[in-house]
């Protein structure tokens, strides 16, 4: 299924986000398949759960992408395939979401803390909060964060939580150094949830795979310019293909 692509969102926002993107994939290529799926909703934020239940859902042999967390785990889902998996791709998603010693470039754990108590205590006020991140960068910040915010699932704060939870403790970084196939990476210079450094550190980690760095964009730089991001994921598969 080499025509086939899954695209995971990130968190809290749902699949809207994704759905221009996914639409502009169709239109320059009407053989590739492109499935927009949510995340699962598991009141548990063990990552080993998390993947089952994706390894179950998702069809075999396609192409696994996704934006911030939902990067995260096609990233980790394409390890556990191996060549069951076409190839990965992520958008705006850091190996580590929340720095640590050995990887400087994430959210502080401080700002990550004080995140995770406010969606304990009020989950529409973080969301909003949220939604204000991810716009941040772009030419119409509060335009966009409305647009991000009024489009998101009512999720439930048991199931918001264990996600956060999942992008504390995540680190892609042994799943995508074991991961044999295609991979592409895309970043944004004024991204307020992933700094733009993380480019350069994967790069560094990974030199044989494409990574790219939008400067002028923030974190939700797929809602804002859909069809330049198609236009570059099609250019990475037609690549790939010919290869």
């Amino acid at each position: 299924m080499r025509d086939r692509l899954i695209l995971l969102p990130g968190w809290g926002l749902g699949v809207s986000p994704l759905e221009p993107l996914a639409a502009a994939l169709r239109g320059l290529n009407a053989h590739l398949q492109v499935q927009v799926e949510p995340l699962p909703t598991l009141t548990s934020s063990n990552l080993d759960e998390w993947l089952d239940e994706l390894d179950a859902t998702l069809p075999d042999n396609a192409w696994l992408g996704g934006w911030s967390l939902g990067g995260m785990l096609a990233s980790e889902l394409a390890a556990r395939r191996g060549e069951r998996c076409c190839g990965v791709l992520t958008l705006a998603s850091n190996p580590c979401f929340v720095a640590h010693d050995g990887w400087p470039h994430g959210m502080p754990a401080e700002t990550f803390d004080a995140f995770l108590a406010g969606c304990h205590a009020d989950s529409q006020v973080t969301l909003k909060r949220f939604g204000l991140l991810c716009a941040k960068g772009s030419a119409d910040p509060r335009g966009l964060s409305r647009l991000l915010v009024s489009g998101a699932p009512h999720t439930a704060p048991g199931v918001l939580m264990p996600g956060l939870e999942l992008l504390a403790q995540m680190d892609t970084r042994a799943a995508l150094q074991g991961f044999g196939g295609p991979q592409l990476h895309l970043f944004a210079g004024l991204d307020g949830l992933v700094p733009a450094e993380a480019a350069g550190d994967l790069l560094a980690l990974l030199p044989d795979v494409e990574i790219g760095l939008i400067e002028q964009a923030g974190h939700a730089f797929l809602l804002e310019d859909p069809h330049g991001v198609a236009g570059a994921i099609q250019a990475f598969l037609h690549g790939c293909v010919d290869d």
